[in-house]
């Protein structure tokens, strides 16, 4: 063992002492094992279980987040630890810790990630969570922690701090009040804060928005198409690419990687429909797109997390042709090259109106979400405002220096 590896396990081992002594004692486990991944997934499961607003999630698509590479192509370019916390032999928190090489080239050198938090409301037991991983990181050469983030920006970043009163959408996280708390005894301050915005969809748009979707479509430059899933993987990589350069110069930002455009597009086909996802082009070059999903954390709440043996066969089911109350938009880019152009307003205004009359008449829906939206995203909170939408939900990231 060399003397940095010594370090590390001194490090993390002082911290496990510190909280494991006294009264209620409690026991820190590193999570290496099958078993104890299991148990890191299933913890959610209880201590949501008398929250109304509570979608359990699928079970195998949280293994295959933690699961390394072959289960996430993530951990081609970040690291990560894992622990639980137990009490008499009772798991009663979890969090994640990781570093990530894309994350240091964007976000700045020195910057780790916590995520991943779950915990009883008992500031002890968070304690030695944050504490551990807050540890280990500093054994990696950090000097800021940020989180949560579990486990990147492109899954469920930021802790919701206000609308716990409805369901979260899909792709979309849910926590429970008393984390921030908890988060904020530790000395952390919040640097980001992302909303979403919920916009009735059953009637039209304003006048004013009516009008710039007109004009869009007396353009003869502006194509506004539908995604052809028979070549699905070809769209996907141009989806991203237009997003990874849309979105290079926003907070947080990290680039999609060849492997996760391919593991993206594997992921979100089952649930895209044609209909509900636009690419732009202008001049013959597409340049910009917008997704909409079908809420399916309403087809899934009552499958309990589970597809197997029967739920797999009900989601295929209900997928055939989805009925929902919300479509949510998750991703929008325009290409940077036309960012502040009058084209980029047209062509946005455009597919918002298509995806909404789609939405309507053959989904169902009678309510959008769009988000996340960063706090200082001037242009698309403009845009919410226009379609006269209102902020729902708000996600936040903290920060503390190491």
């Amino acid at each position: 063992m060399t003397r940095s590896q010594i370090g590390r396990n001194a490090d993390l081992s002082a911290v496990a002492m510190t909280h494991s002594t006294g009264a209620g004692g409690l026991k820190l486990v590193a999570v290496e094992t099958a078993a104890d991944r299991a148990r890191f997934i299933e913890l959610p499961y209880s201590l949501y279980a008398d929250d109304p607003n509570f979608v359990p999630p699928l079970r195998n698509e949280a293994a295959a987040l933690i699961g390394g590479i072959k289960g996430n192509p993530w951990f081609e370019h970040g690291r990560a630890r894992l622990w639980l916390v137990e009490r008499d032999g009772v798991v009663v928190g979890r969090i994640s810790a990781q570093v990530d090489r894309l994350v240091l080239q964007h976000m700045g050198a020195g910057t780790g990630h916590w995520g991943m938090f779950e915990c009883i409301d008992d500031q002890a037991v968070a304690d030695l969570l944050i504490d551990t991983a807050e540890a280990w990181l500093r054994s990696e050469g950090m000097v800021r922690a940020q989180g949560p983030f579990s486990l990147s920006i492109w899954d469920e970043p930021g802790l919701l701090v206000e609308g716990f009163d409805r369901p979260p959408t899909v792709m979309m996280g849910h926590h429970l009040p008393y984390y921030q708390n908890l988060i904020l005894a530790r000395g952390y301050v919040g640097v980001k804060d992302m909303h979403t915005w919920q916009v009735s969809i059953t009637k039209p748009f304003p006048e004013i928005v009516q009008r710039i979707v007109a004009a869009s479509e007396r353009n003869t430059k502006l194509v506004t198409r539908k995604v052809d899933k028979s070549r699905f993987a070809e769209e996907a990589a141009l989806i991203l690419d237009i997003l990874n350069d849309a979105w290079a110069t926003n907070w947080g930002f990290v680039p999609l990687t060849p492997a996760e455009i391919a593991f993206v597009g594997k992921k979100l086909k089952p649930i895209v429909f044609e209909d509900l996802i636009r690419i732009a082009e202008y001049e013959g070059v597409p340049v910009g797109f917008m997704i909409a999903l079908p809420d399916i954390n309403e087809l899934t709440r009552d499958l309990g997390g589970r597809l197997f043996p029967f739920g797999w066969a009900k989601l295929l089911w209900r997928l055939r042709k989805p009925q929902v109350r919300r479509i949510r938009v998750p991703l929008m880019g325009i290409r940077k090259s036309l960012q502040g152009h009058r084209v980029a307003s047209l062509m946005a205004f455009q597919m918002i109106e298509y995806i909404r009359r789609d939405a309507l008449a053959a989904y169902g829906a009678s309510e959008g979400e769009i988000g996340w939206i960063l706090d200082d995203n001037g242009p698309m909170r403009s845009i919410a405002d226009a379609i006269e939408s209102k902020v729902t939900r708000t996600y936040r990231v903290y920060e503390k220096a190491l």
